[in-house]
């Protein structure tokens, strides 16, 4: 009699352990994603484009298995990259479906030429 109690619970916190896994997997994923995509919008010269290129290379090399219908959206502003990767967990236990999102965000990279104070001044004139 014990056992057709303890059985159950047993095997569901495994499946619950599992699909935490699976989870995290994805987080992570959706993460590496989000600042690879970041790295290319926000160079000196980067575009939007150039952004969803690259998370589309990361999330081809990273396998898409554990992180389901992902969605890249990636914003430059003339300060400002945003990029913003969501998605489903893939469902180990049955009716379960974990949301999975990731945001990195950063300046823009923009070339400054030295000004006149750091070239006329110091000890190389």
């Amino acid at each position: 009699m014990e056992m057709v109690i303890i059985m159950p619970v047993l095997l569901t916190l495994v499946l619950l352990l599992a699909q935490v896994t699976v989870w995290w997997h994805a987080t992570h994923i959706a993460q590496a994603t989000a600042a690879e995509a970041l790295a290319a919008t926000r160079a000196q010269g980067g575009t939007v484009a150039a952004g969803q290129d690259e998370a589309q290379q990361v999330l081809d090399q990273l396998g898409r298995g554990p992180l389901r219908g992902a969605h890249i959206t990636v914003v430059r502003t003339a300060d400002r990259a945003e990029v913003r990767v969501t998605g489903t967990a893939s469902s180990v236990v049955p009716f379960l479906h974990l949301h999975v999102h990731s945001h990195a965000f950063g300046p823009v990279e923009r070339f400054r030429p030295a000004s006149d104070e750091f070239t006329t001044s110091g000890a190389a004139r």
